[in-house]
């Protein structure tokens, strides 16, 4: 166990959490840790991992735990790091990188674009044809070529949630293609090494846990087989550790420096959603990422599993506050992950940045305040990053944050209604700002300015009570 700056009573809680969890699961060995502020403020393990090793079986947080699905977000950070260098565009046609797609008989996969096949969009099936991949060796890329063809689609593309393993393994050869190397070297050398990732691999290295299956209804165990997957390896065949992962957390966190800041929230946006049995969505994914709606919080991260093996990494987007939990059974943990991050967050809730002043730019101190969408009341507030807010009044109204326009031609809006939409001050004889031009809106600063150019003019009686 390691703890860093939390409290006692907070470290009991999560050891408590840790035992009770491996207890009540029947769990051979359990390794966990959370991440705050970027780094791996505790972590705790449970049980044995099933080898003899230098530690007797304990495990700690440089054990080796194969982390089944979570690799999928090793590939999805490639691809998109590729597309940051211009190699490849979500909107490019799967069958443009990869010919041998094209050239198979018409009905295949080649039309489907990258973003579907990173967001769980694409209807591709879900696994493959022949025995059960996760517990027999793989063939290469050329073996999974005929499972590309027609039959391959279960859904019309890009209108629902549906989980492949079988896209993920296409976007590892695509990975592997982009770069001239194998998907796990571009792995390693593009996202493992610069974060000092040394205990993430192909297959086992070093002290690692045994993949065990606990008999449901006897307290006995029985070894899983590990093997290479061949091409669909990229679906969820590398190992890690709690030590890695939490490194790796700060991908999805977005403090890593691997990707852009645009970038890593296009990945934390919902491609596609699981909502087949609610009303609304509490599941969803990303571009190669898992997204969950946690009571109106937004936790992105992934889960994994593999005959022997179950995973989680998941963190808070909000707080950055992440948990990452490992176990060597085939039948998970339960809710531990979440009671994990839930205690760490109830017990030692992070203390808010203190305010200090900053500067703020002229543009945008004179667009502060009060402005009116007819007569709906609009507020405009600078925010740190150099933009501002619009939002309604009271939280009514339409809202979006606003950036600079990169051609310096106005404001462009980055989420919600005006997503994309741009936002123009309007200036009077006497220079100052008359009204804002907004996706063909004025916004005056009183309900319907007769002085602004709103459109369809404004009465010249002007307000009054209608008799």
């Amino acid at each position: 166990m390691t703890t860093a700056d939390l409290l006692p009573g907070t470290v009991r809680a999560l050891d408590l959490a840790l035992a009770r969890a491996q207890a009540t699961s029947r769990l051979p060995s359990v390794s966990a840790g959370l991440v705050r502020g970027g780094r791996l403020v505790w972590s705790g393990t449970r049980g044995t991992t099933g080898i003899d090793a230098p530690t007797n079986g304990l495990p700690g947080p440089s054990t080796q735990y194969r982390i089944g699905s979570i690799t999928k977000t090793f590939v999805a950070v490639g691809v998109l790091k590729a597309v940051e260098d211009g190699l490849v565009g979500l909107e490019d046609r799967i069958g443009a990188h990869l010919p041998e797609i094209d050239a198979l008989p018409a009905g295949g996969i080649g039309h489907l674009t990258v973003g579907q096949l990173l967001g769980q969009a694409s209807g591709i099936q879900a696994e493959t044809d022949g025995p059960w991949w996760e517990r027999t060796p793989g063939g290469d890329f050329a073996a999974l070529l005929p499972l590309l063809g027609p039959g391959a689609l279960r859904h019309r593309p890009g209108t629902r949630f549906h989980y492949s393993n079988v896209g993920f393994a296409v976007l590892g050869e695509l990975l592997g293609r982009l770069r001239g190397a194998a998907w796990h070297e571009v792995v390693r050398t593009e996202l493992l090494q610069p974060l000092g990732m040394t205990r993430t691999t192909l297959r086992p290295d070093g002290e690692h846990a045994r993949g065990l299956a606990v008999h449901p209804w006897a307290d006995v165990v029985l070894p899983e087989p590990e093997h290479d997957a061949g091409a669909m390896a990229p679906a969820g065949q590398l190992w890690s550790t709690v030590e890695d992962l939490a490194r790796w957390s700060t991908v999805v966190a977005g403090t890593s420096g691997l990707l852009s800041p645009a970038t890593v929230a296009e990945m934390r946006r919902p491609q596609s959603v699981d909502d087949a049995r609610n009303a609304a969505w509490s599941v969803g994914y990303g571009l190669g990422w898992q997204l969950w709606n946690v009571d109106g919080r937004r936790h992105a991260g992934h889960s994994g599993s593999m005959p022997g093996f179950v995973a989680m990494l998941r963190v808070d987007v909000e707080s950055g506050d992440g948990v990452l939990a490992l176990t060597n059974t085939t039948t998970g943990f339960g809710d531990l992950p979440a009671t994990l991050l839930r205690t760490l967050a109830e017990t030692e809730p992070p203390l808010p940045a203190p305010w200090t002043p900053r500067p703020v730019a002229d543009d945008v101190l004179e667009l502060v305040g009060p402005w009116y969408w007819g007569p709906a009341a609009l507020t405009v507030r600078s925010r740190a990053d150099g933009g501002f807010d619009l939002g309604g009044l009271a939280g009514r109204g339409r809202a979006s944050r606003f950036v600079r326009a990169t051609d310096g031609d106005g404001w462009v809006g980055l989420d919600e209604y005006y997503a994309g939409e741009r936002l123009r001050p309007v200036r009077g004889a006497d220079g100052t700002v008359s009204h804002l031009d907004l996706a063909s809106f004025r916004l005056t600063r009183s309900p319907y300015d007769p002085d602004a150019d709103v459109p369809g003019g404004v009465d010249g009686a002007g307000w009054g009570s209608g008799a």
